[in-house]
């Protein structure tokens, strides 16, 4: 790859992580407040979940700004390191938050109420976290960025998430299965764990070969 492809591929994945703070500011604001509302304990995790990527999001952005800025290689290099490290670290907080919130509500019965705007920002969310993923998937790839790779990861979580809130909602309005989005958001956690077991693999990787 060309200097000149790699500082544009830079620049695009700047933007993309623009995008992603502005969305997550907004989504974690909205699902925090529509899942204590309606007292659904996926939707505030949704929300959580959102504050985590935000977290993640922000530290990416600050890297690829460093190698868009001053074309600093090294000091991006540093960054990257650090980056992927936060991105192992949100990953294990997502799973432990989804085992342990699922877990509560299948022990108190939790029975979530409708809230048309968690439906809402949920399906938005739906649509655009997989866009998101495969644009920082793509990027990751041309400017080999591990960091980047694991936030696309989270980024599949949030549209997964988002997932599991509309049709545990929907399954409990329509049936009454109560238990719907517990159990969805615990299956989960086999894809999630293998996601964060793969990131902490590259960045323990990555170390060694900083070492």
């Amino acid at each position: 790859m060309t200097a000149e492809a790699r500082a544009a591929d830079i620049r695009r994945g700047v933007h993309i992580e623009v995008v992603t703070v502005i969305w997550m500011v907004i989504e974690a604001a909205v699902s925090l407040g529509a899942g204590i509302v309606a007292g659904s304990i996926l939707l505030t995790a949704f929300g959580l979940d959102s504050v985590i990527e935000l977290i993640s999001g922000s530290v990416l952005l600050w890297r690829l700004s460093i190698e868009a800025g001053s074309g600093d290689t090294e000091r991006a290099e540093r960054v990257e390191h650090v980056a992927t490290w936060v991105v192992v670290v949100t990953l294990a907080l997502l799973c432990v938050y989804v085992l342990v919130s699922s877990i509560y509500g299948l022990a108190t019965h939790a029975k979530p109420e409708s809230s048309p705007v968690g439906i809402a920002v949920s399906i938005a969310a739906v649509i655009v976290m997989p866009y998101l993923a495969f644009r920082k998937r793509t990027i990751a790839g041309r400017i080999d960025s591990e960091a980047l790779e694991g936030d696309a990861a989270e980024s599949i979580t949030c549209a997964y998430m988002a997932g599991t809130v509309l049709v545990g909602l929907a399954l409990n309005a329509l049936f009454g299965w109560w238990w719907a989005e517990d159990i969805a958001a615990l299956v989960f956690l086999f894809w999630l764990g293998r996601e964060t077991w793969e990131a902490f693999e590259e960045a323990r990787k990555g170390g060694d070969e900083r070492d």
